[in-house]
């Protein structure tokens, strides 16, 4: 990336990244969706789904770092086949145990092959969740295709 480039996260996500109102009981089946996606994209294997869900019980719920936002991710692994992010909203918001944020819609894999890997996807993240209506909007996306419109249209351009 030239310097001062932004990810472009309509980029980084594949339509086949993405899922739109997806049931989930709890948060571990919110953080399960969000690694089938990155799964499917050949991002990462079954088994960092797994280290996800266990960063979770094991440190809390430090991955919900908006209101209705969590970041699911866990450190750098051989299960990280590449750099990439998946994208999950969800039919009914889901408690994480996060006093300030929950309930979670929206829930954002991350898997990086390294610890900078993904630091250009959380700024452009970061961006997004910082304008409320950009986010509101990409939460009432019903379809891939619409979330990836959106994202683009909120991209700066290059």
């Amino acid at each position: 990336m030239t310097q001062g480039a932004h990810v472009d996260l309509a980029e980084q996500l594949p339509e086949t990244a993405i899922a739109t109102h997806v049931a989930a009981d709890d948060w571990r089946a919110a953080i399960r969706a969000a690694g089938e996606r990155l799964v499917a994209t050949g991002v990462t294997t079954d088994a960092y789904t797994d280290e996800m869900i266990a960063a979770v019980e094991e440190h809390g719920p430090y991955i919900v770092i908006a209101p209705g936002f969590a970041l699911a991710h866990s450190r750098p692994s051989p299960a990280v086949q590449r750099t990439g992010i998946s994208w999950v909203t969800l039919a009914e918001p889901v408690p994480f145990g996060s006093k300030a944020n929950d309930p979670v819609s929206l829930v954002v894999g991350l898997a990086a092959t390294d610890h900078d890997g993904h630091l250009e996807i959380m700024a452009a993240l970061a961006g997004i969740l910082a304008d409320d209506d950009a986010f509101q909007a990409l939460l009432a996306a019903d379809s891939p295709t619409a979330v990836r419109e959106r994202l683009a249209a909120l991209s700066p351009a290059a």
